[in-house]
């Protein structure tokens, strides 16, 4: 596969993954590879009832911890779901919510530069 079927093909299965898992898949994503780094950037993520939480200070707070939370729950299965389009090994995986935007950023990190396997 090609760099942008291998971004295509992540698209799809992380909105997969988010709908499974965390109980909705993206309105929108965006994946990039740039060296060894691999960029996952949502919209429209937030539940209706996350939408209203958001509102207040508390709830903002409350979505970022239980959403937090969740992901590192099943960590090992977004692992997974990476690791059989990117056959590499991942030094870490970063996330952020953004209550604001309705974005959410997951960052992974590899151990080579994936780019140039392209």
């Amino acid at each position: 596969m090609t760099k942008g079927q291998t971004e295509a093909r992540i698209c799809e299965r992380i909105t997969q993954f988010e709908a499974e898992y965390m109980g909705r898949g993206p309105k929108r994503i965006n994946v990039k590879i740039i060296d060894d780094v691999l960029f996952i950037r949502q919209w429209g993520f937030l539940t209706p009832a996350e939408e209203i939480l958001a509102e207040t200070n508390d709830g903002t707070e409350l979505i970022k911890k239980v959403r937090t939370r969740l992901f590192e729950k099943v960590n090992d299965k977004f692992r997974v779901v990476i690791n059989e389009l990117i056959n590499s090994n991942i030094i870490s995986i970063h996330s952020d919510v953004s209550t604001i935007t309705g974005e959410k950023i997951i960052v992974v990190t590899f151990d080579e530069n994936i780019e140039s396997m392209f």
